[in-house]
């Protein structure tokens, strides 16, 4: 296929289809349990249209892969240096969790790639996640050294709040079930983690 300057309207349509599918299927059942029949079948197409664009199931993965690193590491580009401590950091939270909420399937693969050792994304997370979390490591100690945080590890920090907003996402089904019907997990956990946060994060 050509590449995405060259395509046509319907290949740019159809590549999308599977992107889509194969999100769903690998979401669901992971990268071993997917199959290239799978995700032709969610995505309406046949094997070996499906085929003409992506020569197997790796690089489907792949691509789905690529697109989500950026989409992950917005939010913590999104923090300002230059902002107020307390507010960078909840706003880094509120955002966090709203990406989960959003995009729960993407939560879901990425942990998958993460549980299956991150053969597909290793690099990325030695290269471009390490840089950008370290780079903000070092503006949230500038300002827990300022007094204007409360001291912690600040690449600790930055790991729960993946696990406290991500969590949301990755076990939905956990949290459905053991709060039951008629509460709304991810209303209940912006006000939770609003004031675990604050209280964490807040200097004396």
């Amino acid at each position: 296929m050509p590449e995405d300057g060259g395509a046509t309207r319907i290949q740019l349509k159809n590549r999308a289809l599977i992107l889509e599918a194969a999100l769903e299927v690998f979401s669901r059942d992971g990268f071993s349990g997917a199959t290239l029949d799978d995700i032709a079948r969610e995505a309406g197409l046949s094997k070996p249209n499906l085929l003409y664009y992506f020569p197997g199931k790796e690089a489907i993965y792949r691509a789905l892969l690529d697109g989500l690193l950026e989409t992950w590491l917005d939010p913590l580009r999104a923090l300002d240096p230059e902002g107020t401590p307390l507010e960078e950091m909840l706003g880094y939270v509120r955002r966090k969790l709203a990406l989960s909420r959003d995009y729960p399937r993407e939560s879901r693969l990425f942990a998958g790639e993460i549980l299956r050792g991150a053969p597909q994304m290793g690099d990325a997370l030695s290269g471009e996640l390490r840089r950008l979390v370290d780079a903000r490591a070092v503006v949230i100690q500038g300002w827990m050294d300022a007094g204007r945080l409360a001291p912690s590890d600040p690449h600790h920090l930055i790991f729960s709040i993946w696990a406290l907003t991500q969590h949301y996402a990755d076990f939905e089904v956990q949290v459905r079930a053991v709060l039951g019907p008629g509460r709304g997990p991810w209303d209940e956990a912006e006000a939770h983690l609003e004031t675990h946060f604050r209280r964490v994060l807040t200097a004396e």
